[in-house]
């Protein structure tokens, strides 16, 4: 099946709709994250249906970074590279941005966390840690053209 991933436009109310019903469909067990603010995207299949998203918003902590926020896939529709798609376009966003990093975290999923290593995310241990005792801290250095 052939997927694309096309920008949402957060100021309309039906995609803010939208996002908010993925965000239930793909997290059922986690709080829906404001979309507010930020860079979102939605997948699509080739038949029309919304089958993941993903959001990249501005870091409270850096100027130079952005903090991949949310993310998700239908579980019918995992295992298709969709997770690791949706981070190389929000990376292109804060590449565009001219920001020098991008950051994130995980926790108890390793699928995600597989997701953001094989598109060249390093771990690391921030200062002051943001989330859950159990989470699992991300960074990707972008490269730009000097």
């Amino acid at each position: 099946m052939k997927y694309s991933i096309v920008h949402a436009d957060i100021d309309l109310p039906e995609i803010v709709d939208l996002l908010t019903v993925l965000q239930k469909t793909c997290l059922p067990h986690d709080k829906i994250y404001p979309l507010t603010k930020g860079y979102w995207y939605v997948v699509f299949s080739e038949t029309g249906e919304a089958v993941g998203f993903g959001g990249i918003v501005p870091s409270t902590r850096w100027s130079d970074t952005m903090y991949l926020c949310r993310a998700g896939v239908a579980p019918v529709h995992q295992g298709q590279g969709l997770q690791k798609r949706l981070i190389r376009q929000r990376i292109k966003v804060a590449k565009r941005l001219g920001m020098r990093w991008v950051i994130t975290d995980t926790n108890e999923n390793p699928a995600s966390a597989n997701s953001l290593i094989a598109t060249g995310f390093k771990m690391f241990e921030p200062s002051q840690p943001w989330g859950l005792k159990t989470a699992l801290y991300w960074k990707y250095r972008i490269k730009h053209a000097v």
